[in-house]
């Protein structure tokens, strides 16, 4: 296994370290510290792990593969345990994590069909926006100023995740039409 794909995996063993930090209630407010510096961890893995692979030529099948369903993963936990926290409304995940779940499915059209779809500008903005937000609002620093700044990332990443949304679809629409 090389070390984009061993990037990868440590990514989604990260994870459920992530949501342990983050829910359980007995670190007197210092789990979502830690909580933060485990996402910010496993987010800085997701840009190492694409920039070596396309560097060193080491691109594989299985990094195809895990190295988004490992940030649909990142990024769906720690959105899950904010509804749960209370600090994002449920309707806006059930868009994002909908917005996932279309795009892997029209990915699976096309590999189907031997067409790969590349992350798109939008896709990978939008994909920034949502990882910043949700350490923004991990961190919940009390003061009105930061509820405003943490409410307009929520929005923007909203914003972004539709956008994106439609930009793959206008882009990609002949894979529906040439499917097998």
């Amino acid at each position: 296994m090389n070390l984009p794909n061993k990037l990868t995996v440590f990514r989604v063993i990260l994870i459920p370290f992530f949501v342990f930090f983050l829910l359980y209630p007995g670190f007197s407010g210092y789990g979502n510290y830690v909580a933060t510096g485990i996402f910010i961890i496993a987010s800085l893995t997701d840009l190492a792990d694409g920039k070596i692979a396309r560097k060193y030529n080491l691109v594989t099948d299985f990094g195809k593969f895990m190295d988004p369903l490992a940030d649909k993963l990142l990024v769906c936990a720690a959105l899950i345990c904010l509804v749960d926290m209370r600090k994002l409304p449920a309707w806006i995940v059930i868009i994002i994590i909908s917005r996932e779940f279309i795009i892997s499915g029209f990915r699976l059209i096309a590999a189907d069909n031997g067409i790969v779809i590349a992350a798109s500008y939008w896709g990978k903005f939008k994909t920034a926006f949502q990882m910043v937000m949700i350490i923004a609002l991990i961190l919940n620093f009390d003061h009105p100023a930061f509820h405003i700044f943490e409410t307009a990332l929520i929005y923007i990443a909203l914003i972004l995740t539709v956008v994106s949304l439609i930009d793959y679809l206008v882009k990609n629409k002949n894979v529906l039409k040439e499917q097998k």
